[in-house]
């Protein structure tokens, strides 16, 4: 919260060059159902954080989890300055009618795009945290078993109802059927012989999106799981083979327990692919090949990346989260959330001092060509030596010193008598 000063030309030497950060104002929180909590609440910490003043508009397909937020936060938060607004689409909608200095989504592309058009009509700039398809690459130098069980943990966690869950896997054939059957092996690790019975697979959220995630199980081929349970709200955990880059599953976001895998000639086949497509929030890459590695780090965009593991540079400390193009824009967590929050604002600090202002007269008219070689001059931005290279040169120069007092305090030991007096008077008496 601490102003900056950022470096300056010899123009601004003498004067005080801060960057100020002051809060937007009263901003508005919309959260998602997928994780109510924490989608919620953490972007409004940052905006607390900043400064701002909060208006929490919970999810109101988890109705439990909206109602506890409306009932505890005014116990603990200034009602003045944070308040939570319950309802479905119409209070959604009517609230979008006012006027916020930031609004701040998470949700569907869909729903994203009407916020933004709210936004516009105010010019309220917005962060909108969407979705989209994850993609990810399994190569053959992976481990893997091991890479088997992150992608999965990561698909299946939260019943795959997660925005960075890994959405469809490019791979190799060969690489595909040793996946296939190290799938099962871990499934069955994870979740038991029976996966519905087991008390760490949730549920889908909704019987309208139990019917949508159903209706992607028509693509391809199922090769592992497949078991649905309307009354329950049950799918188990799926995987798709032989699907097809139109099918549905491969061309809207899964948000459910279905993987599918589409094979590829290699990595080159599996980047321009993904390059086909929408930019995604995440995208992850398994393989021991620095190169190939590199390959999808500078030749796809997406919001994020996990290297050999799936969804955990979401939670790494010190990294921005956020989307790029359709899957969102903006960025949070951390600094991150501070600074989406606060406005930073220039402030230039000049005195009535003389002798300045006589050398700053160039910028009056009438110009010169004098005058102009003279601003130029103070305003050329120089670099500043780093403070390694200084303390590099000052520890260089008290060896040199130190040499010299040795070799000079040796030569009067080891000289004859008259010249040991000679060079002794020599030595500065300290």
């Amino acid at each position: 919260m601490k102003p900056e000063k950022p470096t300056r030309a010899p123009l601004n030497w003498f004067d005080e060059v801060v960057i100020h950060k002051e809060p937007l104002g009263v901003v508005l929180v919309l959260g998602t159902w997928n994780y109510p909590l924490h989608l919620t609440l953490l972007p409004v910490a940052g905006a607390i954080a900043a400064g701002n003043c909060v208006i929490i508009k919970p999810p109101d397909l988890v109705p439990e989890s909206a109602r506890a937020m409306a009932e505890l936060i005014p116990r603990y938060l200034d009602k003045d300055c944070v308040q939570v607004l319950l309802g479905g689409i119409p209070e959604t909608t009517e609230i979008l009618r006012q006027k916020f200095d930031y609004i701040f989504y998470t949700g569907s592309a869909n729903v994203g795009r009407i916020v933004h058009a709210a936004a516009n009509r105010h010019l309220t700039p917005t962060t909108l945290e969407l979705g989209g398809k994850s993609p990810v690459w399994l190569g053959a130098s992976a481990d893997l078993l091991t890479a088997t069980r992150r992608l999965l943990w990561g698909k299946f966690t939260n019943m795959g109802q997660t925005c960075v869950a890994p959405d469809y896997l490019l791979c190799t054939r060969e690489v595909r059927d040793d996946f296939l059957r190290l799938a099962k092996q871990v499934i069955e690790e994870f979740y038991g012989a029976d996966p519905k019975a087991s008390p760490d697979l949730g549920r889908i959220v909704s019987d309208r999106q139990f019917q949508r995630v159903n209706q992607l199980l028509k693509c391809g081929t199922v090769a592992v799981g497949g078991d649905v349970d309307r009354a329950d709200l049950y799918v188990g955990p799926t995987i798709l083979v032989d699907v097809l880059p139109d099918d549905p599953v491969m061309a809207e976001e899964v948000f459910g327990p279905v993987l599918p895998v589409y094979t590829v000639a290699g990595p080159t086949e599996a980047v321009n692919f993904i390059n086909s497509r929408d930019k995604p929030l995440a995208l992850y890459v398994f393989t021991r090949d620095p190169e190939e590695r590199d390959m999808f780090l500078s030749n796809t965009s997406s919001g994020g990346v996990s290297v050999n593991d799936t969804m955990l540079h979401l939670c790494t400390e010190g990294l921005p989260f956020g989307g790029v193009g359709l899957s969102g824009m903006g960025a949070y967590h951390g600094r991150y959330s501070f600074e989406t929050f606060s406005h930073r604002k220039g402030v230039l600090a000049k005195n009535f001092n003389p002798v300045l202002e006589a050398v700053a007269a160039a910028r009056y008219p009438p110009y010169s060509r004098h005058k102009t070689l003279l601003l130029r001059t103070l305003m050329l931005k120089r670099r500043s030596l780093p403070w390694r290279t200084l303390a590099s040169a000052g520890l260089f120069s008290l060896g040199m010193a130190f040499t010299w007092a040795l070799n000079l305090l040796t030569a009067g030991m080891t000289a004859p008598p008259e010249t040991a007096t000679a060079a002794a008077a020599a030595v500065p008496d300290t």
